[in-house]
């Protein structure tokens, strides 16, 4: 009796063992994001209040924008979190998205050594600090990684007027890397480099790296979040990830966005359009 009651238990915890990760999956969705948030360090503040009050995991996939949203395309992903409104909008207008909803923002700057070469300190004018960086023929390092920041750059770049891929491998270098890996290299390189300010807060190795350009109207960095399209993709998580998306765009997500500060500093600031919900 004792035996098979052994045999009972055993079984039953062989059951556990098989059923829980597929329980614990089940609750666990994927938010196909940048490597802006992530570097930051904001989901390590929001997510875990998030599965404290749902119980549902979240597990972060930290890419350009482009990628992740070429990965949320392929149904690698439940929800969406990015920095580029005009792609966002059409993943929408293609059928791979639900609803797109305004959830925070920040700005870019540029940034680079405190020598300055091209003399663009204090400027509050994007394209015309990139004219003069290009006219110096000063380093510049690029993510070039169709990412949401590397996006911006290139359209910052058409409005100076100036073509940088002409100028490729010169003074004008492209990592393909994410933003901390791209300003370890500018850094390294005495470049200059356009980063958003929730990463340049939260980054170490500043060296004598100054923020030189900050300011426009042009520099504005929305951040958008969609949930992945189940009528796409089956797999879809659609109800974990809309309650994700919920939470997000509640005051109590907000405020919580609006809390995470490094060094007294404030690095996103939540703007959830309530109307649109």
């Amino acid at each position: 009796m004792l035996r098979r009651t052994f045999l009972l238990l055993g079984a039953a915890a062989l059951l556990w063992t098989a059923v829980a990760p597929a329980m614990a999956d089940d609750k666990a969705i994927i938010l196909q994001s940048t490597t802006s948030t992530a570097n930051s360090g904001l989901y390590d503040h929001l997510l875990p209040r998030f599965t404290e009050k749902t119980g549902i995991t979240v597990n972060v996939v930290a890419v350009g924008t482009g990628q992740a949203i070429k990965n949320a395309k392929n149904g690698d992903g439940d929800v969406l979190l990015v920095h580029a409104k005009p792609a966002e909008e059409a993943f929408v207008a293609d059928g791979y998205g639900v609803k797109r909803f305004d959830v925070m923002y920040n700005d870019f700057i540029i940034v680079g050594p405190a020598a300055d070469p091209a003399k663009v300190a204090g400027m509050n004018d994007g394209p015309a600090a990139l004219q003069k960086i290009a006219g110096a023929k000063a380093a510049f390092a690029s993510r070039g990684d169709n990412s949401g920041t590397h996006k911006k750059e290139l359209r910052l770049w058409k409005a100076a007027g100036v073509d940088p891929a002409k100028a490729s491998g010169t003074w004008y270098r492209e990592t393909g890397s994410g933003m901390g890996a791209t300003l370890n290299t500018a850094v390294g390189m005495g470049a200059y480099a356009m980063t958003d300010r929730g990463t340049w807060i939260s980054f170490k190795n500043k060296g004598g790296f100054k923020i030189l350009v900050e300011g426009d109207e042009d520099l504005f960095n929305q951040y958008g979040v969609i949930l992945v399209n189940p009528a796409k993709h089956k797999r879809v998580k659609a109800e974990s990830g809309q309650a994700f998306i919920d939470w997000i765009l509640s005051a109590e997500g907000q405020s919580a966005i609006a809390g995470y500060k490094l060094g007294g500093q404030q690095l996103f600031f939540p703007n959830a359009d309530k109307k649109n919900m």
